[in-house]
């Protein structure tokens, strides 16, 4: 599929979604299936989560207007859902949501230089990001915090 009928799809869903007080995060068209895939990622305007009745409440009237667009030519399945989270914290609620989950910061260590710690996540609040490293508290502070970032468990000790 072009990219042109992403975008032609992109322009068609993100007035709908203002409309339903929704914000347009991403749209991916999964070809690969059968029949195709049109996945649309929204959250609420406020940058909050959607829940399950939001989309299934924006996914009737989307249908339509994808229908009346005509668009797609090809057989689809329409999937409204939630982005969910990446791998990178930013937000307060990153932050909660993943206390005790490890991560790495990555740390400013001097002009052009960066290190990686790894810990489990215990807090992060005005001054520093908390980790638990091998039982031990260690506290970075914020101001040398360039990305803290999910990372698989380690085996082992």
């Amino acid at each position: 599929m072009p990219d042109s009928l992403v975008t032609d799809l992109e322009r068609l869903v993100s007035p709908l979604a203002a409309a339903a007080a929704l914000r347009l995060e991403g749209l991916h068209l999964h070809t690969h299936r059968i029949p195709m895939t049109v996945q649309v990622l929204v959250r609420r305007a406020d940058g909050s989560d959607v829940n399950l009745d939001d989309c299934a409440a924006f996914s009737s009237p989307l249908g339509e207007a994808l229908e009346a667009a005509a668009l797609l030519e090809a057989p689809y399945v329409l999937e409204v859902s939630s982005p969910g989270i990446g791998e990178e914290l930013s937000t307060d609620r990153d932050f909660i949501s993943f206390r005790s989950f490890p991560v790495a910061v990555h740390r400013q260590a001097g002009v052009g230089s960066e290190t990686i710690q790894e810990g489990l996540l215990l807090e992060r609040d005005a001054e520093a990001v908390r980790l638990n490293v091998r039982g031990r508290t260690v506290k970075v502070p914020r101001q040398e915090v360039v990305r803290v970032r999910l990372v698989s468990p380690r085996d082992g000790p």
